[in-house]
């Protein structure tokens, strides 16, 4: 852990595929087995010696500073990138780097939106290696189990990225899971405060013009995305059991000081259900892999499969 650097965790995106979830918190606030999701990100970072983290903001960002703040209680220092507009996977950074000194060495950066468990130091140590080879973007990988849900990165056998596929034609190729190392001067050419991104922009323009700058580093490691309502059912029972735990429904607290806990008669059944705080649900309900929001009111007898409730 000694040497670790800081941090941009990305938070500002608007979550769409997870809607109405983040219709009422940004992404990252989704509560995940009763934490929010960028606090699990957050906690995980500081384990790994990571002291300073940067968030950049813009969709529902008090739903997140909320729960977030200055990052006293999880040991760190963090402060926010603001952004008017959002400005993708590598403008989002740059402009977060104008917070941090002008010759800030290489930094993590994070995706707020998924959980995984790679050793950063590790991470960190091998992207050292390649600098001196030009390296300027170490991406953590593993293998790209779903083809045709994820899109692919072909690599060679030193590590060096040769391309991105989209997925649907992504057979025998590496997924890359949202935590990589940057060099700064990745981004010496992009104006802070303009959008731009890296996959689908910056890194693969980098293929052609430096051969070598854009590597991976091949993880077995776990990983969760929280894409879509089905993906964060999952990411939350695999969280659920990992820390001890059997629930056939987890019912999320409010957070510390506001909103009332859920209302659930006894003799209601689930099956891998999520229920967040100020949900009502009466008796004789039996709902199978459904995600119950606050304020809705579940009525007696009322059965379900695979269904947002709010």
């Amino acid at each position: 852990m000694c040497g670790m650097v800081p941090a941009i965790v990305l938070t500002a995106g608007l979550g769409t595929r997870l809607r109405p979830l983040t219709d009422l918190v940004a992404k990252p606030a989704v509560p995940v087995a009763g934490k929010p999701l960028v606090v699990r990100v957050l906690e995980w970072l500081r384990h790994a010696g990571v002291e300073e983290a940067i968030l950049n903001l813009h969709h529902l960002p008090e739903t997140i500073t909320a729960v977030v703040g200055d990052g006293s209680h999880l040991h760190m220092r963090v402060r926010y990138s603001w952004e008017r507009r959002i400005l993708g996977s590598a403008g989002g950074p740059r402009l977060a780097l104008t917070l941090l000194p002008v010759d800030q060495g290489p930094v993590l950066v994070v995706n707020g939106d998924t959980l995984t468990d790679i050793p950063l130091g590790q991470l960190l140590e091998a992207h050292r290696r390649t600098v001196a080879g030009g390296g300027l973007v170490t991406m953590a990988v593993v293998r790209n189990t779903r083809p045709d849900h994820y899109n692919g990165i072909r690599l060679d056998a030193d590590d060096r990225v040769l391309a991105f596929v989209p997925k649907g034609n992504a057979d025998d190729t590496w997924h890359f899971v949202g935590v990589q190392v940057i060099e700064p001067e990745v981004f010496k050419d992009l104006t802070p405060g303009e959008p731009a991104e890296t996959v689908a922009g910056l890194y693969r323009d980098r293929l052609v013009s430096a051969p070598g700058a854009v590597r991976a580093w091949r993880t077995d490691a776990t990983f969760l995305d929280i894409g879509t309502a089905d993906d964060y059912l999952d990411a939350a029972f695999h969280v659920d059991r990992a820390e001890g735990r059997r629930r056939d429904v987890i019912v999320e607290p409010p957070l510390e000081g506001s909103g009332r806990p859920a209302l659930i008669d006894e003799a209601a059944t689930f099956d891998r259900c999520i229920v967040w705080p100020g949900a009502e649900i009466a008796a004789d309900v039996h709902l199978s892999r459904c995600i119950v929001l606050p304020g809705a009111h579940v009525p007696r007898g009322f059965q379900a499969s695979g269904r947002v409730l709010a």
